[in-house]
């Protein structure tokens, strides 16, 4: 927590504590000294504010920040229970007893002794130590708010961070694996169709390029996924003959939709993995319908039994592909996936837009 808001959540509470104070002291003046509600006299209220803040206020002071800081940071978060209590009731009646001390010492300085009995004193030790008691419970419970809620920041920030370099991990292993085969095909395709293994290298040269810089974004340009998603295709091609073993269709518009990169590229991946080659037909069938208020993304492919994928969509990166959803689309999201003896389908339902 930042510590401005620290700062002005003491504030708020000390101007609330003083001006109930002064509204409660206020009233009961008139009540002690057995007399009706006197004229408004500025030094005989200003007298009786000064006795009253050796009564409550600066015994209530001492309580909450004793207990805001040395006993939660000493014993109460280690668990140091009876240290905790010793320590409490020392400070407790520690400031009670100094009150005490300090307003008798005050009322003789203004002219107003206090010349009570011993059991007097006692009663007023023992109503100084309860309002002591009490700032000192309300600081102890600000602290924990406090430190709750910054240990809260802090897991969140390490999540996330922990989360980027997850991801980050799984994209440089998907990377590699895609670019080795890309170039061996390509190789391939210079002995037989330079011009056609030029363009390749091109499309190659776009996707190294994307997976370089704009990965490092949260969000780009819908347009831009699936520019990319077209030229990873493409590249895909070369290694079947059919023409038709990869159908990729887009339906719909959304023009100015921001996504997240690479979010459909491991389903795709995972489909060109784990599909059966076929010489005539479609293997692997991609299908996006682009709505006003959400995106459905299928993905299809046939595979045999002893080829079906053992783990869901996405590979090594089925972990972080779940939780990369419900980090940027709470709520907002369902992925399912079906499988069958021969065809294995993914289908991701995303609505972009906070409702």
């Amino acid at each position: 927590m930042k510590k401005a808001v620290i700062l002005f959540l003491h504030l708020g509470y000390w101007i609330i504590f003083l001006l109930l104070l002064a509204f409660i002291f206020t009233l009961l003046r008139p009540a002690i000294n057995n007399t009706k509600p006197l004229a408004w006299n500025p030094v005989v209220f200003r007298n009786w504010m000064m006795v009253m803040s050796g009564f409550a206020v600066l015994p209530g002071i001492v309580s909450f920040y004793m207990f805001y800081t040395f006993l939660f940071n000493r014993f109460f978060i280690r668990r140091r229970v009876i240290a905790f209590l010793l320590g409490g009731v020392l400070t407790v009646l520690g400031t009670a007893v100094g009150g005490v001390f300090y307003m008798a010492l005050l009322m003789r300085h203004l002219r107003y002794p206090f010349a009570g009995t011993l059991r007097a004193y006692i009663e007023v030790i023992v109503v100084i130590a309860f309002g002591a008691l009490l700032n000192g419970i309300i600081g102890l419970v600000i602290k924990g708010f406090v430190t709750s809620y910054g240990d809260i920041r802090v897991k969140e920030e390490l999540n996330r961070k922990n989360f980027e370099v997850e991801l980050a991990l799984v994209k440089s292993q998907l990377s590699p694996h895609f670019l080795f085969n890309t170039i061996n095909n390509i190789d391939v395709l210079i002995g037989i169709d330079a011009a056609r293994a030029s363009a390749y290298l091109n499309k190659l040269s776009d996707i190294m390029r994307f997976m370089l810089y704009e990965t490092k974004t949260e969000l780009i340009p819908l347009e831009e996924e699936l520019a990319y998603i077209e030229k990873y295709i493409d590249l895909q091609k070369i290694r079947t003959a059919n023409p038709d073993y990869i159908r990729f269709r887009v339906q719909g518009r959304a023009p100015g939709l921001l996504v997240p990169p690479m979010l459909f590229i491991p389903f795709i991946e995972n489909a060109f993995k784990h599909a059966v080659p076929r010489k005539t037909g479609c293997g692997i069938a991609i299908e996006l319908e682009l709505k006003q208020d959400k995106i459905i993304f299928v993905c299809k492919n046939e595979t045999a039994v002893a080829r079906q994928s053992p783990t869901e969509p996405g590979g090594l990166g089925n972990g972080l592909i779940e939780k990369r959803l419900d980090l940027l689309y709470p709520g907002r999201h369902r992925l399912t996936v079906h499988k069958t003896d021969d065809q294995y389908t993914v289908t991701l339902i995303l609505h972009p837009h906070e409702h």
